[in-house]
């Protein structure tokens, strides 16, 4: 597996790598078109990266990172992965190569957002009164099938929530690495 720039991708990996993302977010980006714009447009600005990995001259996830707070700090956002590549080691080979790339850049912290927005929800936070003794939730944080488990196993912390940002119950949780 190799982990290059976005930038070297043809046309047919940027198409890839789109649909991979349409894949994975349905919610958010649900055309090819969509992917794309996403790929093309907003991680091609000044300060962002968009890493991916490629086996062969296929796409199987990719990653990237946001600038904010004058470079202190990146947001990761998003990290995909092919439905059929993941579980074998391909998102954290990503996150090394991404968190990295922010240290190079001079980035302090590395921070996401994961939203726990299923019915019924995922994580401990799901349908729980989170105004309500927050501190003592995020201790006591159970991630169940959430991606959060990931970033949790790669040293990310969770340092906020947002009750009910999609919903009812259905909170976004804030997560971040010191670099």
């Amino acid at each position: 597996m190799d982990i290059v720039n976005a930038n070297t991708l043809n046309r047919e990996q940027l198409n890839q790598a789109a649909q991979i993302l349409v894949e994975a977010f349905p919610h958010s980006w649900q055309t090819l078109a969509d992917g794309v714009f996403e790929i093309t447009c907003r991680h091609t600005k000044a300060g962002t990266l968009f890493l991916a990995a490629l086996i062969g001259d296929e796409v199987v996830g990719w990653i990237g990172m946001l600038p904010g707070y004058s470079g202190n700090v990146y947001e990761l956002h998003p990290l995909v992965v092919r439905a059929d590549m993941q579980q074998k080691g391909i998102g954290a080979t990503l996150v090394g190569a991404i968190e990295k790339a922010a240290k190079e850049k001079g980035a302090k912290t590395l921070w996401l957002g994961a939203d726990d927005e299923r019915d019924g929800g995922e994580t401990s936070f799901a349908n729980a009164d989170l105004y309500n003794n927050l501190p003592k939730r995020i201790a006591e944080f159970e991630p169940g099938t959430h991606q959060t488990a990931f970033y949790i196993k790669l040293g990310f912390k969770i340092v906020g929530v947002l009750p009910d940002a999609n919903g009812i119950g259905k909170p976004d949780i804030f997560l971040a690495k010191a670099l």
